[in-house]
């Protein structure tokens, strides 16, 4: 965590920067929203690293489009694109919801599905077993949300280092309950091989 006035790009290459002097290394995902910046910044900083955007965040993005009487269908149109067994499927299923879209007279809905479903198929490069578990940051939401919950008490803080003492200590104990030793991934499933129809589907 650090210090940051706003979500521009310039503070995204900051953090990473911060990211990277204390050493981290060896990230194969980033799990975002699409914020201004931040993509190009991971490019920068972290190149071989794949990026997938947040599912839930790219849905609420497709909304934005659609009239409300409608949003429960759509809704189970962009799911059934992530339901699918592997990318390529998912692509043909995305390609048929974008047509389904055209039919239903929401074109700006049809070209925010067909511009940016790619960036929300990332997660099917990697095992199965950890799909659901990557497919969104709903994890960081979550913790994000009880962090807010203890600085809305304050308030207002005397200066940024105040703020970031409180966030750590929020953190550190966030960690060091039951909820922040449980296990998340399996990381041992990213040194087996992938099957030979995943990694033509990832291609």
């Amino acid at each position: 965590m650090s210090e940051g006035t706003k979500e521009d790009a310039a503070s995204w290459r900051a953090f990473l920067r911060h990211l990277k002097e204390r050493g981290l290394a060896g990230v194969k995902l980033f799990i975002t929203d699409k914020c201004l910046g931040l993509v190009d910044a991971l490019v920068e900083f972290y190149p071989q690293a794949a990026w997938q955007r947040c599912v839930v965040h790219w849905y609420r993005n497709v909304m934005t489009a659609v009239p409300q009487g409608k949003v429960r269908e759509v809704v189970a149109m962009l799911k059934a694109i992530h339901a699918q067994e592997d990318r390529a499927e998912a692509e043909q299923k995305a390609a048929a919801v974008v047509e389904k879209l055209e039919t239903m007279k929401l074109g700006r809905a049809a070209q925010i599905v067909r511009e940016g479903v790619s960036e929300t198929l990332s997660y099917m490069s990697f095992p199965r077993e950890h799909r659901r578990c990557i497919k969104t940051n709903n994890p960081l939401e979550r913790l994000n949300r009880e962090v807010r919950r203890r600085t809305r008490v304050v308030g207002a803080f005397p200066d940024g280092q105040s703020a970031l003492m409180l966030v750590a200590a929020r953190l550190r104990h966030v960690a060091g309950t039951r909820w922040g030793t449980r296990r998340y991934l399996d990381m041992s499933r990213l040194r087996e091989p992938v099957s030979t129809t995943e990694t033509t589907a990832a291609a």
